[in-house]
């Protein structure tokens, strides 16, 4: 029986998704799987959907070694897919009329934008799984707000990765067999076909250019409705999760400011990560040898100071001691409070959930210094309207903020939010602002 835009929509609803979203999911499937009727002339082999994250804590710790606390959103992509027999990915965005076509075994001339990430995907996966069959026609559609800090980039990578590993049958693949064991060995595998690196025996590339960890991919692959996920990372592992109680509820507003990992801010984003390589760097010439930052802190009861003392010694031009320290000063700080969180959601404890994100943001403005004054004043708004807690999300440099509020005034205090932000952004209004829950 041919799977349907509404069989979809309420299978979504069954597995979590608030059925308040179920005719915008229709919509979105209906586009999608009519597109790709128009292409193929029948209904996909393959139809998915592909949630974005809120980081609810964590911010740039997770390629340190680090924890965070992630949920799925309700907001990601469509993808209905059936495999094609001439070894060419084509993708279709069915809502913005957009395409491209990616040859699995040629190089083709460098793509852009959503392109360059398709591009990155197949080509990862061709060189890592040879003999696998990758050709596919993918149509997509999303309703997650582009560069808004929800992981719009990490989702499209595993949207297309997810697919071609389906139609390309890897799970049988030996390579396949051998390196990813486990949901969350997959959402390494899906950040390393991003961030270019190698993922235990399958040889890494130039990824996108981002050197960015795996916490996004973690939560869109492994994540679980109205729930929040701990992690840790290098190597990824689960510390456990815990349901957002019924009465609270993430409302999450865009900033208006793009938070790219590509082009301008790309140079921002990698220097945080630069910053860890350094202290690390360090840490691993003084001994013992660490895998990651968070393994060298819990080395020693001195590792602590002795890094912020290995600073001088890892500074750069562009990296002074002082901002080294931060950088690990950040760390310590925000490493933290996953579990913190963790508790606090356990305990519907209002004023520690409050706390922690009131530090966060504060942390992330004056030690991580990722922060513009859009996604601060959101933060500051959304305390003095009402909510119990808020904090900024996601790469930084743009990006969204999240807000907890009472179920039952949530619609209202969206609005509120809404009119606030239109007249802190001089009459320009936010896109997609919307009361969320965790899918």
């Amino acid at each position: 029986m041919p799977v349907t835009a509404a069989s979809v929509a309420t299978e979504l609803v069954a597995r979590g998704l608030d059925q308040r979203d179920h005719g915008a999911k229709q919509s979105l499937y209906t586009g999608v799987i009519e597109r790709h009727s128009m292409l193929r002339g029948r209904p996909p082999e393959h139809v998915w959907w592909v949630p974005g994250r809120l980081e609810v804590f964590g911010k740039h710790t997770d390629y340190a070694g680090g924890r965070t606390l992630v949920s799925p959103v309700s907001r990601g992509f469509a993808v209905a897919a059936s495999a094609r027999d001439d070894n060419v990915v084509r993708v279709v965005d069915a809502w913005r009329a957009e395409s491209v076509l990616v040859p699995v075994h040629r190089p083709a001339a460098p793509h852009a934008g959503w392109r360059r990430y398709v591009e990155v995907a197949v080509h990862r996966l061709a060189s890592n799984f040879p003999g696998a069959a990758f050709g596919a026609d993918i149509v997509i559609a999303s309703d997650l707000p582009r560069a808004s800090g929800m992981s719009s980039s990490s989702a499209l990578v595993v949207a297309i990765a997810a697919t071609l590993g389906k139609i390309g049958a890897l799970p049988t693949h030996p390579a396949w067999k051998l390196n990813v064991r486990s949901g969350l060995d997959a959402a390494g595998y899906y950040a390393c076909i991003e961030n270019g690196r190698s993922f235990a025996a399958l040889q890494g590339d130039g990824g996108v250019g981002t050197h960015g960890g795996s916490e996004d991919h973690a939560a869109i692959v492994e994540g679980r409705p109205r729930m929040v996920s701990a992690y840790a990372f290098v190597p990824a592992r689960p510390l456990g999760a815990e349901r957002i109680p019924g009465d609270w509820r993430f409302v999450i507003a865009p900033s208006g400011v793009a938070a790219r990992k590509t082009g301008e801010a790309r140079e921002p984003y990698n220097r945080l990560s630069a910053g860890i390589s350094r202290l690390l760097e360090a840490w691993n010439a003084d001994g013992p040898r660490a895998i990651s930052l968070a393994a060298a802190l819990k080395a020693a009861p001195d590792a602590a100071m002795r890094l912020r003392g290995l600073a001088e010694r890892a500074a750069k031009p562009e990296m002074s001691a002082q901002w080294l320290r931060d950088r690990l000063e950040h760390f310590l700080r925000e490493d933290e409070r996953p579990l913190q969180a963790m508790a606090a959601f356990a305990a519907k404890d209002e004023r520690s959930i409050g706390e922690l994100s009131a530090a966060s943001q504060s942390d992330a403005e004056r030690l991580l210094g990722n922060q513009v004054p859009a996604t601060s004043a959101l933060a500051g708004s959304a305390r003095t309207l009402g909510a119990f807690a808020a904090s900024s999300f996601g790469a930084g440099f743009g990006g969204a903020v999240w807000a907890l509020v009472a179920s039952d005034d949530a619609d209202h205090f969206a609005d509120k939010w809404h009119r606030d932000a239109f007249v802190m952004h001089a009459g320009v209004p936010l896109t997609d602002l919307s009361a969320q829950e965790g899918f």
